[in-house]
């Protein structure tokens, strides 16, 4: 996997907020709880009473359920394990036609073109946290990605 691809899906990690926790966040369910089946995606919803939602985010890149069931099909993936997840993670990547711009270091462009995959870039639009896009540079850098 190229440099910038890793640094790119850190960055998405630190900026979901489950980068580092249970299993480098691989196992971190919408609101922090950990899950530890990986067979398949957990399922599980979670109220979030400050934004009046029930969520199913779970995983490194808080995949919703209904999406992941979509890409298990979609990318014949055999459970909800990391390697699983980072390929959902880049599919929705390059759905939003953002490969190249990561790859090359044209990281702002990635982050704007794929902020309706991840509700804490910026510009998301769901009523919740979003970061700077100053911030999730400096992570990117920080995770050892390269800019063009």
């Amino acid at each position: 996997m190229h440099k910038n691809m890793i640094a790119f899906l850190d960055m998405i990690a630190k900026s979901e907020g489950t980068y580092g926790k249970g299993d480098n966040g691989y196992n971190v369910i919408v609101g922090g709880d950990l899950f530890h089946d990986y067979s398949d995606h957990p399922h599980i919803a979670v109220d979030l009473p400050k934004l009046g939602i029930k969520s199913t985010a779970a995983g490194r890149y808080q995949i919703l359920g209904r999406y992941f069931d979509v890409y298990k099909k979609q990318l014949k993936l055999p459970d909800f394990g990391k390697e699983s997840q980072d390929k959902v993670a880049i599919q929705l990547i390059k759905e939003c036609k953002a490969l190249d711009d990561i790859e090359v270091g044209r990281i702002e462009s990635a982050i704007k073109k794929c902020a309706s995959r991840w509700a804490s870039f910026p510009s998301a639009g769901y009523g919740q946290r979003e970061h700077k896009i100053s911030t999730l540079i400096l992570a990117f850098e920080e995770f050892g990605g390269v800019l063009a």
